[in-house]
């Protein structure tokens, strides 16, 4: 089936010039291929658009008014169509993202200001929450993953890394004791995060493959980082979260590193994904390549970064 909207750019072209052999040559198509997308209108509409000669065209009434009508609409087609296109050449529209809130809170929303003055067109919808969301059905953009990604058609670009950290306050180590070995951890008052497997409320996995793990209670379970960190803090248990939550009280003091005699599992990195699409949005792209030059080398919440 010929395309309609190239059928009313012909139809309107031949009016222009009087003939269909002038109209294919400015169109880049063949006389033949220009007379059957006329005839496929005139066909559709049950009207002739065109007297036609063997020396000019002329417009029938109803030609005339059906080109009065494309004349009308071709042009908001292609404003449609350029203002759509655009948005894969410059980063402009609303990009909504979707980011786990202590990361977001800590890491993203500082960021945003300086974003914002590099793409003032594109105006950002930051949503927090640890919780899943499904950027297709949700009608997100873009998000912000920690972990190890599952198996899904979404893509994905890798920020930073990010690794985990075992830390309690020095009051409370203090009053319970230091441990030294992880199956000590199912003593102490482990303070588990409710959304994780690996690092949870009832088991804690150790080892660069997670083949050690320790069953651990609590007295405290929540389902964000920054409210376990608060509690340890104020000496409540120790706790088994990444260190981007956890630098800041550890270079203070506020916290203390354990150090077992199993390394923290590798929890994966941090990424960006986005829905499927060989040429994402330049809002998309705008927003990742500067997330990723951002994080490059160490991150801010390294334990190593002076």
């Amino acid at each position: 089936m010929l395309d309609r909207i190239t059928s009313m750019r012909v139809f309107v072209r031949a009016a222009s010039v009087g003939s269909l052999s002038g109209a294919s040559r400015q169109l880049d198509m063949s006389p033949a291929m220009a007379t059957k997308h006329v005839d496929a209108l005139e066909r559709r509409l049950g009207v002739k658009l065109f007297h036609r000669s063997t020396r000019r065209l002329s417009l029938t009434e109803a030609g005339s008014d059906y080109l009065e009508a494309c004349q009308r609409i071709l042009p908001d087609i292609d404003e449609a169509e350029a203002s759509v296109a655009s948005q894969r050449i410059e980063a402009t529209g609303l990009l909504r993202m979707n980011v786990p809130l202590s990361f977001g809170v800590g890491f993203i929303a500082p960021l945003m200001p300086q974003f914002s003055q590099r793409h003032p067109a594109v105006r950002v919808e930051l949503g927090l929450t640890d919780s899943h969301v499904d950027l297709l059905d949700d009608g997100w953009d873009l998000a912000v993953r920690i972990g190890k990604l599952e198996d899904s058609p979404l893509q994905a670009r890798r920020l930073a890394d990010c690794p985990l950290q075992v830390c309690a306050a020095p009051s409370y180590l203090d009053a319970r004791g230091i441990p030294r070995r992880v199956a000590e951890l199912a003593q102490h008052n482990c303070l588990g995060y409710s959304l994780s497997s690996r690092v949870g409320a009832k088991r804690w996995t150790f080892g660069d493959e997670g083949d050690v793990s320790v069953a651990i209670s609590g007295d405290l379970v929540a389902n964000n980082g920054t409210a376990l960190l608060a509690a340890a803090i104020g000496g409540q248990g120790v706790i088994y979260q990444p260190q981007f939550i956890v630098a800041e009280a550890l270079r203070s003091g506020a916290l203390v590193a354990l150090e077992l005699d199993h390394p923290c599992v590798t929890l994966g990195g941090i990424y960006a994904v986005y829905p499927p699409d060989r040429r994402p949005p330049a809002k998309v792209r705008a927003m990742i390549d500067f997330l990723v030059q951002a994080f490059a080398g160490e991150p801010p919440w390294s334990l190593t970064r002076e």
